[in-house]
């Protein structure tokens, strides 16, 4: 598969675009590759990009003083922003480093929101982009604060059980808002 086929179809899953609108998206998006390790966001930099995820996974946390707190994963088809940079210009809350070597399509920030002005079509493309990301971070706060460890481990092996075998069980622990110790038990109970 092409790379903009495959941009194309992540694109048109957030949200349907006419095709001129497609088109300028897809004319600002250039195709990285880049190594696990990598820090596509810092949370003491400013963000300048939105990357879209073709192949690779990605860990979005914030570091605090004796730990690193996970908030998600990205993968493949997910669009990876500083929401507080793209919204407002400043430095990130979060750092989302590459657990995996990535192909990922890289989109200038201030490009985009120019697009935004002049492209109803692109405005609204962002903002369903924007309120996933929301969405996603409202159930995971929702899930830490009503769900037990176990309820918020079945879910994971429901909804994304290759993380198992993508990510290390400290990141998943983090995620789950558990330490490893109580991952270790509620994996051994289900065995």
């Amino acid at each position: 598969m092409s790379p903009n086929l495959a941009l194309s179809e992540i694109l048109l899953a957030t949200y349907p675009l006419p095709p001129a609108s497609l088109e300028k998206l897809l004319a600002l998006a250039e195709y990285v590759e880049l190594p696990k390790g990598t820090m596509l966001f810092r949370d003491d930099a400013l963000a300048h990009h939105v990357y879209v995820v073709q192949r690779g996974l990605a860990r979005v946390y914030a570091r605090r003083a004796d730990r690193e707190v996970t908030f998600w994963f990205s993968e493949e088809g997910s669009v990876v922003a500083s929401i507080r940079g793209y919204t407002e210009e400043a430095v990130s809350y979060e750092t989302v480093e590459l657990l995996e070597d990535s192909g990922l399509f890289r989109l200038n920030m201030r490009a985009l929101l120019a697009l935004y002005r002049e492209d109803i079509h692109l405005a609204n493309w962002g903002r369903v982009m924007v309120e996933r990301v929301w969405k996603q971070t409202e159930q995971q706060l929702i899930a830490r604060q009503f769900r037990t460890a176990e309820e918020r481990y079945a879910d994971l092996l429901h909804h994304s059980p290759h993380l198992l075998h993508r990510v290390a069980l400290g990141h998943l622990a983090s995620y789950l808002g558990i330490t490893q110790v109580t991952l270790s038990r509620v994996r051994a109970k289900r065995k």
